[in-house]
């Protein structure tokens, strides 16, 4: 008993001492060279990245982000029907049809369905990610019928909360998918890039790094991001974040 008593000492021991080695490197870690902020505006261009869950430096989070809930892929982005052939005859005559639908305002919380009436022939049926129109033929002329559209499937970001707050929702504007920012990461803090969330290795590959036009739907809370944050800054990454929150940039800019 004495022996097995012995033991667990030791394995405990060995334990505390990789737990202490962990954070020590982690402490050691610099950080990435500093960039001053991005004037705040509804319509930027920044630098976007991509990972993935299953990334080495993330398995230790699984798929979760930094407030606890589970990360989300954003939805497929928006193709357009434009120069697609339809049947105008039951028998199978086709031709080119060119349809560029105008811009769609984007909206949490649209009206209820619509209806304009237009003339035609032929009923014909045309879909986006976010609303499916269906046209009918009422006593010779054409009635487009809007349905409800469907709310779009928001992803989830990883960024500087400092820069781009928690809660803060934007649209990428050459793909129109939705994303969230509900992560943050070492590489991120006192940078002006945002890191999006792919469900694969391969998408994130896919995306690799690009300079991306976003329009910000909503921003985040910083008071509530420096509420959140204060709580671990142990680690200087967030600590960055901190002061710049605090509105100490010039210190946040000297953190190494």
């Amino acid at each position: 008993m004495k022996y097995l008593r012995f033991a667990i000492v030791i394995a405990l021991a060995g334990i505390s001492a990789i737990l202490l080695s962990s954070c020590g490197t982690t402490g050691s870690r610099a950080l990435p060279a500093y960039e001053a902020p991005l004037a705040k505006s509804d319509f930027q261009t920044v630098r976007t990245t991509a990972y993935t869950h299953t990334e080495s430096d993330h398995l230790q989070f699984t798929n979760h982000n930094a407030l606890g809930g589970q990360l989300q892929a954003a939805g497929p982005p928006i193709h357009r029907a434009e120069n697609t052939r339809v049947p105008l005859e039951p028998e199978g005559d086709y031709r080119l049809v060119s349809y560029t639908p105008g811009p769609q305002p984007f909206s949490m919380n649209d009206d209820e369905p619509k209806a304009t009436v237009r003339k035609a022939a032929r009923a014909i049926t045309t879909t986006t990610t976010t609303t499916t129109q269906t046209v009918k033929v009422v006593r010779g002329k054409r009635v487009v019928v809007k349905a409800r559209p469907q709310p779009p499937k928001i992803g989830s970001a990883a960024a500087d909360w400092s820069r781009w707050p928690m809660g803060t929702t934007f649209r990428l504007l050459s793909t129109g998918q939705i994303y969230r920012v509900d992560d943050y990461g070492w590489a991120l803090a006192g940078r002006n890039t945002i890191d999006l969330y792919m469900a694969t290795q391969a998408e994130m590959n896919a995306w690799g790094a690009r300079e991306e036009p976003i329009q910000i739907l909503k921003w985040g809370d910083s008071e509530e991001s420096l509420r959140f944050l204060q709580r671990h800054q142990d680690y200087k990454h967030i600590r960055r974040m901190v002061l710049e929150l605090q509105g100490s940039e010039e210190e946040a800019a000297t953190l190494q």
